[in-house]
């Protein structure tokens, strides 16, 4: 009886939508100088699961390689560039997916992360694939304004998703994203 209870469990782990994101293309917005690039480099190298950041000046974006086997905090770069003075305009994140059914308009969760697919066909995510976030505070705002017609639901104004677990009331984190 407890083989085959592991036994399942093994094989419920194996069917939970997996991927890790590789790496990452940060453009950000408001800056004037070499030395306003500068101090997004520098803050953004200093976050724990970042492992480099390249920067292009001419363009004012970041390609950002994570660790390998370490959890990526989107929040943190988005809170890094805003206490350096300045706002993301656009994030994208690649990452290696194994087995991830996404279909439009609804969430998913894959590792510990919820994302809230938008705009997409409805496919099986495999292989090497970059999301684009579509939040308000990772677009600019006419762009966000745009990408909010995509649905009704109310977590693209908020960014959370309420539910009810073990009667208490709990606020889980989305992530709009695109493909």
């Amino acid at each position: 009886m407890k083989k085959g209870i592991v036994f399942l469990l093994l094989l419920m782990v194996g069917f939970i939508p997996k991927a890790q994101f590789m790496k990452a293309t940060l453009q950000a917005s408001g800056l004037t100088c070499a030395m306003c690039n500068n101090a997004i480099n520098k803050a953004l190298k200093g976050l724990p699961f970042i492992s480099s950041v390249k920067s292009d000046i001419k363009n004012a974006s970041f390609d950002i390689e994570f660790k390998e086997k370490t959890e990526v905090n989107i929040d943190a770069m988005r809170k890094t560039v805003e206490d350096a003075g300045f706002f993301v305009a656009k994030l994208k994140l690649t990452g290696n997916f194994d087995n991830v059914n996404v279909k439009n308009d609804e969430h998913l969760v894959i590792g510990d992360k919820t994302f809230h697919f938008l705009e997409v066909d409805n496919q099986v995510l495999n292989g090497e694939k970059t999301l684009t976030l579509l939040d308000k505070n990772f677009l600019t705002a006419k762009e966000f304004r745009k990408m909010s017609r995509a649905t009704k639901m109310a977590c693209m104004q908020t960014g959370k998703m309420t539910s009810e677990k073990d009667g208490a009331v709990v606020n889980t984190r989305v992530y709009h994203v695109t493909i």
